[in-house]
């Protein structure tokens, strides 16, 4: 049984694992890193131990496009299944469980019976059978399958969304500022609502980059460090994932080939609802920067905004392939890496890094809607 750490109910959990389970791994995943990590995950097994998973790939909030038959072509996967994860606003009975109540009992209660039904309508769209399963992990539980498994009475090993994802923000908290640990009991020891990131019953621990960056501590918190996952990757391994993530290697290799100039990768994000502001943000950022670097856009996976069409000077890289398989072309240099609010820790192959971060982002839209709470201080 693999990262059971730290929690009292872990024996139980082993006895009725043994029992019942006949399959070992699985993974749930929603975007293209979280498909990255699962086969980092895999590949730091010992030989004999791979190829026993089944990887999940929920559509809900990423367009794959044929991703999923490159994974199933690599042969790296037992098996791998596509999801038709359903978002709640695809269940309209939900919507008047949603509404703001002055009242915490009726929020409450309202919560409970949105957390029931929810799991209970996704049911028909679960594509496995989540109990035959030793060792179940999911990235970003706050999606349907966390309300899913937990109605379920499966447990299940937490995975964060991205790279030091609770550092900015802990959602766990800042959903549920107003009388948190009343809610964490609600949903740890009573299973009546859910809290994504550990904090929801049937979640044994959740895996997360580096815990010294995290406001608030948690029992439930395993450090998984990506960087030692990626040190642990043969050459043979960084070439699948190569040709898994990267429909044509030899166009992206032309975009960062080295011109004898300084190069600089833009990393976009979606952010601000209004294309056209986002759009500013980064004709902006072209200009701050082109005069002294070549630019690379690296546009994110769930990002609309056309860079081709709007940015029609600039090597675009396709944004399916994730910023990290960069590190795994060789000879690939770049002398800056420019993102908003992206932890760019983990690019190795730049020189220096510039995270532009809140500051940068108050011209474009009110500072509240990007400015968290500072969690140690709030009274929960």
């Amino acid at each position: 049984m693999e990262n059971c750490r730290g929690v009292g109910k872990c024996s139980k959990f082993i006895k009725e694992q043994s029992e019942i389970k006949v399959k070992e791994r699985i993974y749930v995943c929603h975007t293209f890193y979280h498909v990255y990590v699962s086969f980092l995950k895999e590949m730091n097994l010992p030989i004999e131990k791979r190829g026993k998973a089944t990887l999940v790939i929920s559509h809900m909030s990423t367009d794959f496009g044929d991703f999923s038959e490159r994974v199933r072509k690599s042969g790296f996967f037992e098996e791998v299944v596509d999801f038709d994860e359903k978002h709640e606003r695809c269940f309209p009975e939900l919507a008047k469980y949603r509404q703001k109540e002055k009242n915490f009992i009726k929020s409450t209660l309202n919560r409970i019976k949105f957390t029931k039904k929810f799991a209970r309508l996704q049911a028909e769209y679960i594509p496995v059978d989540f109990k035959q399963y030793r060792d179940i992990y999911v990235f970003c539980d706050s999606d349907p399958i966390g309300f899913y498994l937990n109605a379920n009475h499966i447990y299940y090993h937490a995975v964060e969304d991205g790279l030091n994802c609770l550092k900015n923000g802990d959602l766990a908290h800042l959903d549920n500022l107003n009388h948190f640990k009343i809610k964490a009991f609600l949903s740890q020891k009573c299973n009546l609502i859910f809290i994504q990131n550990g904090y929801s019953k049937y979640c044994i621990d959740m895996e997360v980059n580096d815990i010294s960056v995290i406001a608030i501590p948690f029992e439930k918190y395993v450090e998984v460090p990506r960087k030692k996952l990626v040190e642990g990757l043969r050459r043979e391994d960084k070439d699948l994932l190569l040709k898994v993530f990267v429909p044509d290697i030899d166009k992206l290799k032309q975009a960062i080939q080295d011109n004898n100039v300084k190069t600089a990768l833009v990393l976009t994000e979606p952010l601000c609802p209004d294309l056209s502001v986002r759009k500013q943000i980064f004709e902006d950022i072209v200009e701050r920067y082109k005069d002294e670097y070549m630019l690379v856009f690296k546009p994110h996976p769930r990002d609309e905004l056309d860079y081709k069409k709007e940015f029609p000077d600039y090597q675009i890289i396709d944004k399916v392939v994730p910023m990290e398989m960069l590190n795994f072309i060789e000879g690939c240099k770049m002398d800056l890496a420019i993102g908003v609010f992206t932890e760019l820790d983990a690019l190795e192959f730049v020189k220096d890094r510039v995270r532009l971060g809140a500051d940068f982002m108050d011209k474009y839209e009110d500072p509240s809607i990007h400015r968290f709470p500072d969690l140690t201080k709030c009274k929960h």
